[in-house]
């Protein structure tokens, strides 16, 4: 009996070990194999993406375009469907660091493109209804669901912006790492297309606006008026000249004229 127990208990040990090395190998694969799809969009501030299919981006017709849009085309390409580029290891540290930026760029514009198929709706309405966008900050649409929505197609021209169905207005996002990422990225047509797309996802606009009071009374609009209007209005003289080119001024030039002619008559007369 304490011969097999024995033999157990190191049979025991030998399979721990074995299981541990084993799952310690396993883990630093894993943690290599990572996508770099996965990883990217895994990153804090990238929540607004999705995962892009890689299907997707492998046919060249949904790329079309872009070559010319992104510097170190192929070596980027490459990159996000994790393949080995010739040449790359003769790049400089510089030149990896702008490859690294260019996959970034290149995968927010193919990621622009595949949320609007079917697929990427998809994709965007499981992060959708898990308030993957943030609310709305506004206080009357109380805590509405958002989407990203980019003010510009073009690259550089403005950052990302969130997009409220209920009050139809966009909004900065509340994270400082989102108001770094392009809007074009998102571009103007996803949220617009989206709510087209899951009508049941749409709900009605918001009736209700703030109401400025004063000890519990409405404050009139006339009652708040801008000062500089105010100083406009009373520097303004009395009987100014009138603008050239105006009725008013053809007025005033035709009564001028029109004096002497009624004085050399008065003259006659007499």
């Amino acid at each position: 009996v304490v011969a097999l127990t024995c033999v157990r208990s190191n049979m025991q040990d030998e399979d721990e070990s074995g299981f541990s090395d084993y799952d310690s190998g396993d883990e630093e694969e894993e943690e290599e194999e990572i996508p770099w799809i996965t990883w990217f969009c895994s990153l804090k501030g990238n929540e607004f993406f999705c995962e892009v299919d890689e299907e997707y981006i492998q046919d060249e017709f949904n790329l079309t375009g872009l070559a010319t849009m992104v510097p170190f085309y192929e070596y980027a390409l490459d990159m996000i469907l994790d393949l080995e580029s010739p040449g790359e290891e003769d790049l400089t540290d510089e030149q990896q660091q702008m490859v690294e930026s260019a996959a970034e760029t290149l995968y927010g514009l193919i990621h622009a493109r595949f949320i609007l198929t079917n697929r990427g709706m998809k994709l965007m309405e499981e992060k959708y209804k898990n308030v993957a966008f943030g609310r709305c900050p506004r206080v009357m649409c109380s805590g509405h669901s958002v989407l990203p929505v980019g003010q510009s197609d073009v690259m550089r021209e403005a950052s990302v912006k969130i997009f409220c169905g209920k009050c139809d207005d966009i909004y900065y996002p509340r994270s400082s790492r989102h108001k770094s990422l392009d809007g074009a990225f998102w571009g103007t047509t996803f949220p617009h297309l989206f709510l087209m797309t899951f009508p049941d996802l749409v709900v009605s606009k918001s009736k209700y606006t703030y109401v400025p009071k004063i000890y519990g009374f409405r404050v009139h609009k006339t009652a708040v008026t801008n000062k500089s209007d105010e100083d406009k209005d009373q520097a303004k003289p009395l009987g100014a000249a009138p603008i050239p080119g105006t009725h008013a001024a053809a007025m005033n030039s035709s009564q001028a004229s029109a004096l002497p002619a009624q004085g050399q008559r008065q003259a006659d007369s007499s």
